[in-house]
């Protein structure tokens, strides 16, 4: 004998079979897979991976004399004066990370007279190479913020001021 029910929504009363119930029934869409989420079990990457990677790949690239703004360059500088400290390689860049995508933002400090638009290219295929090719995630994004241009007299200045700060 074949159970029967009312169909969600009829308003004849009409009961529905099992097999209608079952044509009915929302289906289960199979779990995605990628490489990050097989059947065998998921792997996850926290954000700070995924700086740590930005920020290496941005240091790559020439015509980055820094990362960061100058605020945070000064509070690296003092950080890494501390015995046994680690130097900071994901200062100036920041990520959005969701399950299978990233996106990534950093700050930079370019070298006088490098072209900003072919280090701001260079910058966004190495970042993209490298999160992807490491993590598996999709960038969908690298978003490059210039905050200054390193000038060949900055590094003089630079060498007084560490002068006086000896004596």
């Amino acid at each position: 004998m074949a159970e029967s029910l009312v169909t969600p929504g009829a308003s004849s009363g009409v009961m529905a079979t099992s097999e209608e119930q079952k044509r009915n029934a929302p289906v289960e869409q199979p779990k995605k897979q990628d490489l990050l989420h097989t059947d065998r079990g998921d792997t996850t990457i926290e954000e700070t991976v995924v700086q740590k990677l930005a920020g290496m790949a941005t240091r790559e690239v020439p015509g980055v004399y820094a990362m960061g703004s100058a605020g945070r360059r000064a509070f690296s500088s003092l950080a890494e004066r501390i015995p046994g400290s680690q130097t900071n390689v994901s200062g100036g860049v920041s990520v959005e990370k969701g399950e299978r995508q990233a996106a990534v933002d950093v700050s930079i400090i370019v070298e006088y007279g490098v072209s900003i638009v072919d280090v701001s290219q260079g910058i966004r295929r190495n970042v993209i190479q490298s999160v992807e090719h490491s993590t598996g995630l999709e960038v969908l994004e690298v978003n490059v913020h210039v905050t200054d241009v390193h000038l060949p007299n900055d590094d003089q200045q630079d060498q007084k001021d560490q002068k006086t700060e000896l004596q």
